[in-house]
C-alpha cells in the first residue's frame, strides 16, 4: 500500500507540474482570429444562401467547424487560433470551391476573404459529391476501426447488429460478444465504461441504435490509457456528433417477426453550443428455447447408473429503452465542455415447462427406480439505470498539448424474481417448489484526469490518474414450499450482501518515432490498486496491485504496407456473480454458486500483423496471435449423488462453481479484408483459426481447434437501390470441462433510397429456411456425463425505414 501511495502521488505531482508550467506558458494573452466573407454566384453575384463552409486544419481530413451562409450568403468563423487552414465551399447546383492555405497571423488574426464566386455547372452533382472515400475497414497501427457511417448496410437494427460484422468479433444467438474467441471484453461508448458493474452488457448492446453509432474502434493489444481489465482487449463505439449549425436529426424503425426496434436522434446547433437528446426503443417478441438435456451419472464402480433427462420448453420476451440528453459548449476555441445524462430499462420475462424423468439402475439392466415430474418455473428481470457525465478538454497554442478531465458516474436499481414448482407423477412424493425476490442497487462513479505533452515531432508523453469507486448492495429473500403447500421463509437462503471495490491507478506512456521513422511506436505503463470489501462473514478478500506494460512497434514498408509487433499485460477481474458464495438453487438438480476467494485473471497477449490498403478503398490484414491466461477464471461442475445446502438434502446434484482453473495458452490466425470489386460489388470477409490448449495440475491437458468465418456482400443494384448478404459460422469449441456449441446465421437484405437519400425503406430476413437454431453441447467430469441440445427461434422477416431531417439556420452574425 505504501508502494501504491508513493507511486499515485509521484504521478500527481508530475502531471499538476507539467499542467501548471502549461498554463503559465499559455498565460501570454493570445489573439483569436476570425475569418468573414460572402459566397456569391460568379454570374448573378446574388448571395448564395445556405452553401456549406467548412474549415480544416493543415493536412487533416475533416473540417473542425462548419457551418451554412445566411440569405446574403454571408458567412463568420469566430474565435480562431493563428495557423494554416483550409476552406472548402459546397452548394448543390455549383462546382465546390477550395481556398488553401488560409492563414491566421498572430498579429493580424482578422481575414476579410470578400465574395468568393461560385461557378454553376451542368453535372454538378458529380462535382460536389466526389470527395475522399472513407475507407469502412481502417487497420490502424494500435486498432482496427469499422467506420459503421460509412457501410449502408449498418444503419438499421441495433449495436449487436453491427458488431456481427466487425472482424475478429464473433457475436452468439444470445448477443454475447467475443473477441479473438475470448469473452472478456471492455466495452467503452465514447471512451466511457459502456455498463456499470454487475450489469449485462448485451442488455446495453441491444439498446444501442446502429444508426447512432460513427464507428467501432477495436483495440487487441490497448495502450497504457486504457484500463487493465478485459485479457481479450477493448472495443469502444464512437457515436456521432454534430458539427453542423441548425436543427437535424433522424428516425429508425425496424418491424418484424422477432423483434422490433425503433430510434429517434434530434440535434441543435447554434454558435458556439450543441444539444442532442436521442431516444430509442426495442422488443423482442414470443420467442422459444427447446432444450433437452441428459445426464448419466455413476459411482466409482460403475455397477450403479443414474440418468436424468430434462426436456424443456421456455418462451420468453424481452423489452428496453434508452434515452438521453447531451450538451457540449465551446466555451473558448480551446475549453470545450460536454455533460450527458442518460436513462436506461430492460425487462425480461421467461416461463418454463420442464417434463423431468429420473431413472436408478444397475448396470446389469435392472431398474432400481423410475421418478417422473414436472417442473414449471418463471423468471421477471427488471433493470432501470441512470447515468451522467461531466468532461472537460483544453487544448494549448502548442499543437498537440492537451488535458481532459472527466466524471462518469451510473446508478441502476435491478428486480429479479424467480419461481419454481416441481409435482411427481402419482403423487410419488410431496410437491417441492421455491420463490426468490432478489432486489439490488448497483453505483459506480469514475474520475479521471489525463495530459498530454509532445516533447518534439515524433515524441510525446501522456500522463494521467483514475479513481474507480463500485458498490453493489443485494439483498435475497427465499421462500420455500412445505408439505401442507403453503410458503415459508427459508432462512438458510435469505441474505443481505454488500460488495464494494474501489480501484485506484497512473500511468505514463510515450509515442516515438526511432531512425528517421524507420519504426514508429507507443511504450508504457500502468499501475492498477485494487481493494475489495464486502460484509461476508469469515471471508475477507484480498486487494492487489498489479503493473500492466504494452508496447506496440510499427514499420511501414510504403505509403500503403506495414508490419506491426504488440505486446500487452491484460486482467480480468471476477465480477459480483462469480464473488458471490451463495447458493442459486431455482433448478434443485442444478445449483450453482460463486467463489469470493477468486483471483485476477492475468493474460499475456502478443501479435504480429501485417496491414495493406489499396487505392480503391479495398485492405488486407494478417495476423498471428500467441495469448497465456493464468489463474483462469472458468465454471467447474462438479456432481454429488446427495448434496446438503442450509440443512436442506438434494439428490443427484451437479453443482458448478467458479474457480481459477489452471492457465491457458491461445495461438491464432487471423485474415480479415474488405473488397471492391467493382462500381457495383464489394466484399468484406473475416477468418479466424484458434488452437488452444488449458492446462490444469494434476490433470491432461484438454483443449483442440476452432474457428470462426463471416462474408459480407453488397451489391448496387442501381444507384439508390442496395442488397447486402451477410453469413457467419462458428465451430464447437472444447473448453476445460465441456464442448461449447457451434452456430451459423446468415441474413439477407435489400435496401432502396428515397427523397434524395434523405429516407430509406427495406427488407430482411434472418434464417428464413430455418424456424430453430440447433446448438449440440456436452460436459463430463468425475461421476458424470451430460448431453445438451439447445434449439432457439432464430427465423425473422422485418420491415426497416429510416428518415433524416435538417433545418439549417441561417448565420446573420457575420453581417457587416
Amino acid at each position: 500500500m505504501k508502494l501504491f501511495s508513493s507511486l499515485i502521488m509521484r504521478i500527481a505531482v508530475i502531471l499538476l507540474f507539467i499542467i501548471a508550467n502549461s498554463f503559465l506558458s499559455e498565460a501570454q494573452s493570445i489573439d483569436k482570429g476570425e475569418i468573414k466573407g460572402a459566397v456569391v454566384d460568379s454570374v448573378t453575384n446574388a448571395g448564395v444562401d445556405f452553401a456549406t463552409v467548412s474549415l480544416f486544419k493543415a493536412g487533416a481530413p475533416e473540417p473542425f467547424i462548419l457551418m451554412n451562409t445566411n440569405q446574403k450568403g454571408e458567412f463568420h468563423f469566430v474565435n480562431i487560433l493563428p495557423g494554416v487552414y483550409r476552406l472548402t465551399i459546397d452548394f448543390i447546383g455549383y462546382r465546390r470551391k477550395i481556398i488553401n492555405p488560409v492563414v491566421i497571423a498572430a498579429k493580424m488574426p482578422g481575414l476579410a476573404l470578400g465574395n468568393i464566386r461560385l461557378s454553376a455547372a451542368g453535372n454538378v452533382l458529380r462535382e460536389v459529391v466526389i470527395q475522399a472515400k472513407v475507407q469502412v475497414m481502417e487497420n490502424k497501427a494500435d486498432k482496427l476501426v469499422y467506420n459503421a457511417a460509412a457501410d449502408i448496410t449498418s444503419q438499421s437494427g441495433v449495436a449487436t447488429d453491427v458488431l456481427k460484422k466487425v472482424p475478429m468479433v464473433s457475436v452468439d444467438i444470445d448477443g454475447n460478444v467475443e473477441l479473438q474467441g475470448n469473452a472478456n471484453v471492455r466495452f467503452l461508448i465514447n471512451g466511457k465504461p459502456a455498463n456499470i458493474f454487475g450489469s449485462k452488457i448485451s442488455d446495453v448492446l441491444q439498446s444501442v441504435p446502429a444508426s447512432q453509432i460513427k464507428n467501432i474502434e477495436v483495440m487487441t493489444s490497448p495502450g497504457a490509457k486504457y484500463d487493465a481489465a478485459g485479457t481479450a482487449g477493448i472495443i469502444n463505439l464512437v457515436l456521432k456528433d454534430n458539427l453542423i449549425k441548425g436543427i437535424n436529426g433522424s428516425v429508425n424503425l425496424s418491424a418484424g417477426t422477432r423483434l422490433e426496434n425503433g430510434s429517434f436522434n434530434l440535434n441543435a446547433r447554434n454558435k458556439n453550443l450543441g444539444l442532442s437528446a436521442f431516444f430509442s426503443a426495442n422488443k423482442q417478441l414470443n420467442s422459444n428455447i427447446a432444450n433437452l438435456g441428459d445426464r448419466l451419472s455413476f459411482n466409482s464402480a460403475k455397477d450403479t447408473l443414474t440418468r436424468y433427462v430434462q426436456d424443456r420448453f421456455s418462451p420468453f420476451t424481452k423489452s428496453g429503452y434508452q434515452s438521453g440528453l447531451s450538451m457540449d459548449w465551446n466555451i473558448t476555441s480551446k475549453d470545450v465542455l460536454t455533460a450527458t445524462v442518460g436513462l436506461n430499462q430492460n425487462i425480461t420475462h421467461g416461463t418454463g415447462r420442464i417434463m423431468q424423468n429420473q431413472q436408478t439402475y444397475l448396470s446389469t439392466g435392472r431398474v432400481l427406480s423410475d421418478i417422473t415430474s414436472e417442473r414449471t418455473d418463471a423468471t421477471d428481470f427488471g433493470g432501470n439505470s441512470q447515468n451522467w457525465s461531466l468532461l472537460y478538454k483544453k487544448t494549448f497554442l502548442k499543437e498537440g498539448r492537451e488535458l481532459n478531465f472527466a466524471y462518469v458516474a451510473s446508478a441502476t436499481q435491478n428486480k429479479n424474481y424467480d419461481s419454481q414448482l416441481t409435482s411427481y407423477q402419482n403423487g410419488a412424493f410431496p410437491n417441492s417448489g421455491i420463490k426468490s425476490d432478489n432486489p439490488g442497487n448497483d453505483r459506480e462513479t469514475d474520475i479521471s484526469i489525463d495530459y498530454v505533452e509532445p516533447l518534439a515531432k515524433n515524441f510525446k508523453i501522456e500522463t494521467g490518474v483514475k479513481a474507480v469507486f463500485e458498490n453493489i448492495n443485494n439483498s435475497v429473500v427465499t421462500d420455500s414450499l412445505l408439505n401442507d403447500g403453503t410458503f415459508v421463509n427459508n432462512p438458510g437462503q435469505t441474505y443481505k450482501f454488500n460488495f464494494t471495490r474501489k480501484i485506484y491507478a497512473g500511468y505514463i506512456s510515450t509515442s516515438f518515432s526511432l531512425f528517421n521513422d524507420f519504426l514508429n511506436g507507443k511504450a508504457g505503463i500502468r499501475y492498477e490498486r485494487t481493494d475489495i470489501h464486502s460484509d461476508l462473514s469469515n471471508d475477507a478478500i484480498p486487494g492487489n496491485n498489479i503493473w500492466a506494460p504494452n508496447l506496440l512497434i510499427q514499420h511501414k514498408l510504403n505509403e500503403t504496407q506495414s508490419v506491426k509487433f504488440s505486446y500487452a499485460y491484460r486482467i480480468q477481474r471476477p465480477d459480483y456473480g462469480d464473488l458471490n458464495p451463495f447458493l442459486e438453487i431455482i433448478d434443485p438438480r442444478n445449483i450453482s454458486t460463486g467463489n469470493p476467494e477468486l483471483k485476477n485473471e492475468t493474460g499475456r497477449k502478443f501479435e504480429l500483423g501485417y496491414s495493406k490498403s489499396f487505392a480503391n478503398s479495398s485492405s488486407l490484414y494478417i495476423g498471428v496471435l500467441y495469448n497465456r491466461n493464468s489463474n483462469d477464471i472458468q465454471h467447474f461442475t462438479t456432481f454429488f449423488p446427495v448434496y446438503v445446502a442450509n440443512g436442506t438434502t438434494y439428490n443427484n446434484v451437479s453443482l458448478t462453481k467458479t474457480a481459477n482453473i489452471g492457465s491457458q495458452t491461445t495461438l491464432g490466425l487471423n485474415i480479415s479484408g474488405s473488397a471492391v470489386i467493382n462500381d457495383k460489388l464489394s466484399l468484406r470477409a473475416n477468418l479466424l483459426l484458434l488452437k488452444k490448449n488449458n492446462l490444469v495440475p494434476g490433470l491432461p491437458s484438454v483443449g483442440g481447434f476452432s474457428y470462426n468465418a463471416n462474408l459480407n456482400a453488397t451489391y448496387k443494384l442501381r444507384e439508390d437501390l442496395v442488397a447486402e448478404a451477410f453469413g457467419m459460422i462458428d465451430s464447437k469449441r472444447t473448453d476445460f470441462q465441456s464442448i461449447r456449441p457451434g452456430s451459423y446465421n446468415y441474413t439477407i437484405a435489400i435496401r432502396k433510397q428515397l427523397f434524395s437519400n434523405r429516407a430509406s425503406i427495406g427488407v430482411t430476413t434472418t434464417n428464413p429456411f430455418n424456424h430453430y437454431t440447433n446448438q449440440y453441447s456436452s460436459a463430463y467430469g468425475t461421476g458424470f456425463t451430460q448431453t445438451n441440445l439447445r434449439q432457439q427461434t432464430m427465423r425473422s422477416f422485418g420491415v426497416i425505414f429510416g428518415y433524416k431531417f435538417d433545418r439549417i439556420r441561417n448565420n446573420k452574425e457575420g453581417a457587416s
